[in-house]
């Protein structure tokens, strides 16, 4: 079940998360941060519903796993939100994201063995032998586990608190700059490294259009409508913040000209999409461009055989 996020400080409403408890809740989740606004969620408060409904809790620390575990050492403290926390049962964290490790590799940890088991998938009476595998996906890529201990073991501990403290320290400076911007805004008080942007002035995806045009990397995002930056180790190095900060404030003056003008490249698609209310159509428009993705045309009779590739094959 989706549960309300407070409007003001985007974080999750523990009122809305208690009233949606039921015989039928398995699991309480907060996220450290999520992903649209870079907000944390009162975890505390969280895992306290969590021991009063004998519920477990997990943390989606997929973003920052590699920033939240070193920020304290890297001189940013924050509240609690770990297993030193009562009740918080299980964190999952993405090695791929800011522990730099390539792609296909990320983690969930438990607080205990016995949870831990959970994940587990036993076969006993398969032809084939006993099968235990210690996740469901069976089968992983032993080099992309490899690839991702050799990234942990070369940046260590001091690299992570490095990374983290230039990174954190971008994310607040550019959040305070554009703080100052008055025709736009920042979604709640980001502490990480993610800040979203919203407007009540004008189209906020004109602005993401703008901003592309410049050649930066944005995110665009829907209920409510908005845009953010993810700031990674690029966007430490010298002048790249104040480059962006002044992108922004160009743009926005360009706006500004005729600030009720429509969205006219790929923000006008974010709009369109967020107001139609039927979302299941959204689904469909989906599907039907995944499915494109996997069509193929029957290939030509190579030395007298025919390969076919039908659509069921292509699923493969």
């Amino acid at each position: 079940t989706h549960i309300t996020v407070n409007e003001k400080t985007r974080m999750v409403d523990i009122s809305a998360m208690k009233r949606a408890i039921s015989s039928r809740t398995c699991v309480l989740v907060a996220s450290a941060p999520q992903f649209p606004h870079g907000i944390i969620d009162p975890v505390q408060d969280v895992a306290q519903l969590g021991l009063k409904y004998g519920l477990p809790v997990h943390v989606d620390c997929c973003l920052g796993g590699f920033l939240l575990p070193f920020m304290e050492k890297a001189g940013f403290p924050l509240p609690t939100f770990d297993f030193r926390v009562p009740g918080v049962t299980s964190i999952s964290a993405d090695t791929h994201k800011y522990g730099f490790a390539p792609k296909g590799s990320s983690v969930v940890m438990y607080r205990n063995k016995e949870l831990r088991s959970r994940q587990f998938f036993v076969q006993p009476d398969w032809p084939g032998g006993m099968y235990g595998s210690p996740t469901f996906s069976g089968s992983r890529p032993g080099s992309i586990v490899a690839a991702c201990w050799a990234t942990l073991m070369h940046f260590g501990e001091d690299g992570y608190i490095d990374s983290t403290k230039k990174i954190i320290s971008s994310t607040r400076y550019i959040a305070n700059r554009l703080k100052s911007v008055p025709e736009i805004f920042i979604f709640g008080e980001p502490l990480v490294s993610v800040v979203g942007i919203g407007s009540n002035v004008f189209n906020i995806y004109r602005l993401f259009e703008a901003l592309v045009e410049k050649g930066w990397n944005l995110n665009s995002l829907q209920f409510p409508a908005s845009l953010h930056l993810c700031v990674t180790l690029l966007h430490t190095k010298t002048g790249v913040a104040d480059k962006f900060v002044l992108d922004i404030e160009d743009s926005i003056k360009e706006i500004m000209k005729n600030p009720n003008a429509e969205c006219i490249g790929a923000g006008a698609i974010y709009g369109f999409a967020q107001g139609i209310p039927d979302r299941s159509l959204i689904n469909d428009v989906a599907e039907a461009f995944l499915n494109a993705c996997y069509t193929t045309k029957s290939p030509a009779s190579s030395n007298g055989a025919l390969a076919v590739l039908n659509g069921d094959a292509a699923k493969v």
